[in-house]
Formats: structure tokens, C-alpha cells, sequence
């Protein structure tokens, strides 16, 4: 991969290179359809429901062809629930068949025993299982009712079978950042590697935002736990906003998106984010002229994005080398400039500008495939059981995506 612009005098680092843009993503994140047996509170793109447009095996299998082409290394597979589409392993095949590197999420529904056999037996594929809570109590809250036991089972057979180093998916909120050394214990017993990120007010995450992302002081305590041991700990470019508080954490500490990061959607929307699905950050679709390669090369957003940013009023703060600002996705969807701090500064600077965002004037997702029929108000989330919503499906593509599968019994 090489940097899509020359870089000028002074320009010598990585960070400064990636601001650039390169050739083809580092990352890239593909959400291979909306489905999902879940309703989690936080999906960043409201996932529940089939979209009829979905690209077909035969569109997945042409991107495939030019994200081999352009040397993209690996994709993070996504959703929804990837695992329910019926050609999920023929895709990961032909990927990795294709020197294309495949991680994808689940929720571990359909993590079998014979399924964790067949992907211990493979170089090319890691897991990652998501897991919001410890303990279910605090993960059923959020990820409905069973679905603890359901990572737990999905960890079990992954172990049993051999495979280590997958991977734990946490989403941090003020339920659980208490749960930290519980979360890392849990990765110790089925010797797989926990992985953090940060809750953003994306899809229904915007409805529980307040709600559910850290308290200040929770952000600190984040913080100082990973500086004391959090070396083997997977952050990716979650939490470079909390680098404000003095040492830089590992990572890219930089917004990729549009730069080396970006997100192909089922319908094969391009964009520039995973936790940015807004028509004002929508590139290009996979399904135009000239495909992928030229949405990543050459479309207007994502050379906006490779321009030189002015960082606005965080330039003046002493943490701005380090922070860069903080999350795109964040202050989009939170009402705040772009040119702002981030909602989340942890030196406070957002927080005079947050209170003079109007109540239901911030942007929301620009696409809504919740099962219920209408999206309801943001209402508390309770530690406790709370049971997945269900609505009555509206087309044959809404039923629930897992009728007539039956996981095996827990282990």
C-alpha cells in the first residue's frame, strides 16, 4: 500500500502519512447484511431486518476479486449477524481463497462445535465474539436476553476445538467499565484476546448514548487501566480521545475514516466510517462505475477527507497532537462540529458546546433496520433481563433470520 498523495516538507511520520490517505484501506469493514436474531441497544446500524437490496454472492464475490486486486489484507465482516446469510462460509472461502484475510463478529449464534473445528483448522480466519457484560445481568441488558449464554457456548466450543488468540469484543459503557479485570479473566480462561472499543452514538446507540457512555470519571479509570496493564489489550483507534489525559495509548490515534479506514454496507453503500452511516458521509456504492477502487481513490468525500485538516479551536490545546480532535462519528451525531472537540474531551472543552445543542436536533442514522416497526424514544436501560423486541414481520425477508436452527446445548 502507498500514500494515494506525495507527502510534503515535514511530513514524516505514519500518522501524518495515513492523514493522506492510502491506496487501499488498512481496514476495511464490510456489513454483510442487516439481519440479526438481536436487537442490541448500541448496534451502530440498527440492525434487525434483512434488506431485500443486499448485494447477491456473485456482487460479494466481484468485490472480493478487487479488494484482492487493490491488496487489501484482511476485511472485518460485519452486520447484523454475518453468520445467518446462507453463503457466509462460500464468501469466506472464496476471500481467503483469494489472499484476502477474513475477521469477522457474531454473536456466536451459530458457533458449533463443527463450525469452531472448521475455523480452528484455518490460517486465514479469526473470530470475534461480542460480549457487553461480564456477567448476563449486565450484558442481557443490552444484548438481550440468552445472548451471555450464547458467546459463552460460542467461547466454549471455539476452545474445545482448539482455536486460540480469538477474540472478545467488548463495547465499553458505564455498566460495565467497572467489569474490566472480569472481562480480561474471562479472555484468560479460553486464551483468547479481549478487545475494547468505545461506544459511539451511532444507530441506536444515539437513543441510549446519554444513558450508557462513560461517566468522566469512568473514562479515567479506562484509562489508567490500560496504562497499567493493558499492553496485550486490543483498543484499535477507540479510545486516542482519552490520550488527552497525558501518555498517548497504542493505536493509530488518528480519524482513518475516508483515509485507511471505511465501510462497505449490505446494499454496498461506501462509507466513510463504520460508526458514520449518514448520507453526509456516504462515498459511492460498490455497484457504480468503476466499483470499489474507484470510490476509495477518487470520490469527492474521501478526497475532502485526505485534505489537510485545520483541527478548528483544538489546535490551541495541549493535547491535540496526541488527541487529534477526537472521534468524526461522535460529534456528528451528537450535534457538534466536526472542527469541535470531541463529546467525550476529557479536558472538558465539549461540554459548554453540548449543552447549547437543542433537544432532537442532532443528526440521526440515515437508515433504521430495526425489527420493531417504529423506533421508539430513548427509554432507561435496566441491568436485568430485558427481552429482545419483536415485531411482526412486515415482507418474507423480515422473519427471523435463525427460524428452524437450534444451537447446541451450552457447554
Amino acid at each position: 500500500m502507498t500514500a494515494l498523495a506525495t507527502p510534503g516538507p515535514g511530513v514524516g511520520s505514519l500518522v501524518d502519512q495515513f492523514q493522506l490517505g492510502l491506496d487501499a484501506p488498512i481496514c476495511l469493514t464490510w456489513e454483510l447484511t442487516y439481519a440479526c436474531n438481536l436487537s442490541c441497544v448500541h448496534c451502530l446500524s440498527s440492525s434487525g431486518r434483512r434488506d431485500p437490496r443486499e448485494l447477491s454472492t456473485a456482487e460479494c464475490k466481484a468485490v472480493i476479486d478487487e479488494l484482492e486486486r487493490m491488496q487489501v489484507f484482511y476485511v472485518n465482516i460485519g452486520g447484523g449477524e454475518p453468520t445467518v446469510r446462507p453463503d457466509f462460509w462460500e464468501l469466506v472461502d472464496y476471500a481467503t481463497e483469494h489472499h484476502v484475510g477474513v475477521k469477522f463478529s457474531t454473536n456466536g449464534v451459530k458457533i458449533t462445535p463443527e463450525v469452531a473445528r472448521r475455523l480452528a483448522a484455518s490460517d486465514y480466519v479469526d473470530v470475534q465474539i461480542s460480549l457487553d457484560g461480564a456477567s448476563a445481568e449486565v450484558n442481557d441488558a443490552v444484548r438481550g436476553s440468552g445472548s451471555y449464554a450464547t458467546a459463552l457456548r460460542a467461547m466454549h466450543n471455539l476452545a474445545d476445538a482448539g482455536f486460540t488468540g480469538f477474540k472478545i469484543s467488548v463495547v465499553m459503557t458505564r455498566h460495565n467499565i467497572a467489569q474490566l479485570d472480569e472481562f480480561q479473566a474471562i479472555a484468560d480462561r479460553f486464551d483468547a484476546q479481549l478487545r475494547i472499543t468505545r461506544l459511539r452514538p451511532s444507530g441506536r446507540g444515539a437513543d441510549v448514548w446519554d444513558e450508557l457512555h462513560p461517566t468522566a470519571a469512568q473514562q479515567r479509570e479506562l484509562y489508567d487501566w490500560l496504562c497499567a496493564g493493558g499492553e496485550q489489550v486490543l483498543t484499535g483507534d477507540s479510545f486516542f480521545h482519552l490520550s488527552g489525559y497525558g501518555e498517548a495509548l497504542p493505536g493509530l490515534n488518528l480519524c482513518g475514516a475516508g483515509r485507511v479506514v471505511c465501510l462497505i454496507d449490505p446494499v454496498g453503500d461506501d462509507y466513510a466510517c463504520p460508526f458514520a452511516i449518514h448520507d453526509n458521509f456516504l462515498a459511492g456504492n460498490v455497484r457504480d462505475a468503476g466499483g470499489f477502487t474507484t470510490v476509495w481513490r477518487e470520490s469527492e468525500l474521501f478526497t475532502e477527507l485526505r485534505r489537510p485538516q485545520s483541527g478548528g479551536a483544538c489546535t490551541s490545546c495541549s493535547a491535540f497532537d496526541s488527541c487529534r480532535g477526537g472521534c468524526m462519528a461522535a460529534k456528528f451525531f451528537t450535534g457538534l462540529p466536526l472542527d469541535g472537540p470531541d463529546p467525550e474531551c476529557v479536558k472538558g472543552n465539549a461540554d459548554a458546546a453540548l449543552l447549547d445543542v437543542a433537544a432532537g436536533t442532532a443528526p440521526k442514522p440515515s437508515a433504521d433496520h430495526s425489527r420493531a416497526r417504529s423506533r421508539p424514544v430513548p427509554v432507561p436501560v435496566s441491568i436485568g433481563l430485558r427481552p429482545v423486541q419483536r415485531a411482526a414481520p412486515e415482507r418474507a425477508c423480515d422473519e427471523n433470520p435463525l427460524a428452524g436452527f437450534a444451537p447446541s446445548p451450552a457447554g
